[in-house]
């Protein structure tokens, strides 16, 4: 954990530039900066996702056939929001959905900020309601991973960040999917305010 935080701290530094459009950081109440780390060929990350332990894990959630995505590691600055509730894809068809794996490679603590924010059992009840970004609702659970710990996180499911007080709040992502989904599934994330088409960079869906 502590060799993939450094390497996460060097490619980053503490201040990165901004990769989304300002249009997206502003509607989604978002500031986590993505690098995907295994695709520039940075293989260091693979060791994790390649552990026995964590293909039986994940096929125990997904059942056979089940593929591995990306992985995505997410950096937030000192002093950003964190992200917005939201679903990493559309809930209509429940038999699609995204996998989150999500390493935690330092602690997340109270004073750091960046705990995640959950909502039990809304993998099951659809398009998460129009509303407030980052309001609190009844219900809601705090997450507060320590370093090592790993994060198994439907698609569906509705959830969020907290602000970061800390210098800085970084997850890498093992994204998976059962068999016969699609592979660009996450490409639509779901807003309390929005539905937003990351391949293009467009806002689809209004909410109000």
């Amino acid at each position: 954990m502590d060799h993939l935080n450094e390497m996460i701290l060097r490619h980053f530094g503490l201040m990165p530039d901004w990769e989304h459009s300002d249009e997206f950081i502003q509607k989604a109440a978002t500031e986590v900066i993505p690098w995907f780390p295994v695709r520039e060929g940075v293989q260091t990350f693979e060791l994790i996702e390649k552990t026995v332990e964590f293909e039986q894990l994940t096929q125990a959630i997904l059942g056979e056939g089940w593929q591995g995505l990306y992985c995505m590691v997410m950096f937030s600055k000192q002093g950003t929001k964190g992200q917005a509730w939201h679903q990493d894809c559309p809930p209509e068809n429940t038999q699609q959905y995204n996998l989150n794996r999500l390493v935690y490679t330092h602690d997340i603590t109270p004073e750091l900020g960046g705990q995640a924010i959950v909502y039990p059992g809304s993998h099951k009840m659809g398009e998460i309601p129009a509303g407030l970004p980052h309001e609190d609702l009844d219900g809601q659970v705090v997450l507060t991973p320590k370093k090592g710990t790993i994060v198994f996180l439907h698609g569906h499911t509705w959830h969020r960040v907290l602000s970061i007080d800390g210098e800085y709040r970084v997850s890498t992502n093992y994204r998976a999917v059962p068999k016969n989904t699609p592979e660009d599934i996450t490409d639509i994330a779901v807003y309390r305010n929005m539905r937003y088409r990351f391949s293009t960079s467009e806002v689809i869906q209004e909410r109000g």
